[in-house]
């Protein structure tokens, strides 16, 4: 009987739990046949990152549609002061990428890396279209979950308009109780456009009260 190397032994059990974890989101989202699931493994790229790797950086092409198993990621942009401006945390079970930058083909404005070590299902621009014309289930979902980004965003500029700082902060606390704890605080103060010492004077106030 041929030895089987430990190293092929754990690769192809640590992609199968990272790939598992994807499906098991598909399988809460929408019904699939199997050969459904077969298409979409087929082709799908799984990838780990350790904390602080870049899986996109500024000025290149971003070129997938990226679904997050296990960990938590930033997007951001630097301004030309050096100070960076996150747009968007991701987190197990979300969705993370440059959709500009996919769409047109474009050199993108935009990091995203990893605030703790990562992994990751990516699926090349092309290949995510083909199994959106070829399974019309996931192609709704897609557009439900671009759908609600929408609203996020749209919700996210009002909110920046018209609250204080205070009453953002509160507000994230909220919308992301179940992953605030595991991003930095100078990482949410970027989020929220505020000054990490005034995100401090913020706790600070909420603890006394």
């Amino acid at each position: 009987m041929r030895h089987i190397p430990s190293s092929l032994i754990f690769t192809y059990f640590y992609k199968k739990n990272v790939y598992d974890t994807f499906q098991q989101y598909l399988d809460r989202k929408i019904a699939l046949t199997n050969d459904e699931k077969e298409l979409i493994r087929s082709v799908s790229i799984l990838k780990k990152l350790r904390k602080k790797q870049y899986l996109l950086q500024e000025g290149d092409v971003w070129k997938y549609d990226a679904f997050i198993t296990k960990g938590c990621m930033r997007m951001y942009a630097v301004d030309d002061k050096g100070i960076e401006h996150i747009i968007y945390f991701g987190v197990e079970n979300w969705w993370i990428g440059d959709r500009e930058s996919l769409l047109n083909q474009t050199p993108s404005r935009l990091n995203i890396d990893a605030i703790e070590d990562c992994e990751v299902v990516l699926f090349t621009g092309p290949n995510f279209e083909m199994i959106c014309s070829k399974i019309p289930a996931f192609r709704d979902m897609v557009h439900a979950i671009i759908s609600k980004s929408f609203n996020v965003n749209q919700n996210r500029i009002l909110s920046g308009i018209s609250k204080s700082a205070e009453e953002k902060y509160l507000d994230f606390l909220q919308k992301y109780a179940d992953f605030a704890m595991r991003i930095p605080q100078a990482m949410i103060a970027s989020y929220l456009g505020i000054k990490p010492e005034t995100l401090s004077r913020i706790r600070n106030g909420i603890t006394k009260k």
